[in-house]
């Protein structure tokens, strides 16, 4: 059973920073790609940010120069460094694994951006 779990979220003033993170656990045989997604009150939910095995990253355009994703691969860890949010970034950001095994997700983070 592959588990993730993520860890982070909170409250934050418009111009601050968060720093998510994303821990697998449990029998896994190879990580494809690590990911976040988010879904704001309203919304459906959409892709944030994603890192392939050979390190590749991709970003949604609302996020690019502000936010950056990275992985400690020993531990089957990924992070989520996010800078000068805005309130618009008001989500549960979920966690997703592509592995090998199939497709999973974390149980999801609030992240809330307002003064």
């Amino acid at each position: 059973q592959v588990r993730l779990v993520e860890s982070g979220g909170g409250l934050v003033q418009p111009g601050g920073s968060l720093r998510l993170s994303c821990a697998a656990s449990g029998i896994i045989f190879r990580v494809n790609a690590m990911g976040w997604y988010r879904r704001a009150p309203g919304k459906e939910r959409e892709l944030v940010a994603v890192i392939t095995r050979d390190g590749n990253t991709n970003y949604a355009d609302s996020v690019k120069g502000r936010f950056t994703i990275s992985r400690d691969s020993a531990k089957n860890t990924v992070y989520l460094q996010m800078n000068s949010l805005k309130p618009e970034d008001t989500a549960v950001y979920y966690c997703n694994g592509d592995i090998s095994q199939g497709t999973y997700w974390g149980q999801g983070t609030q992240v809330t951006v307002s003064s």
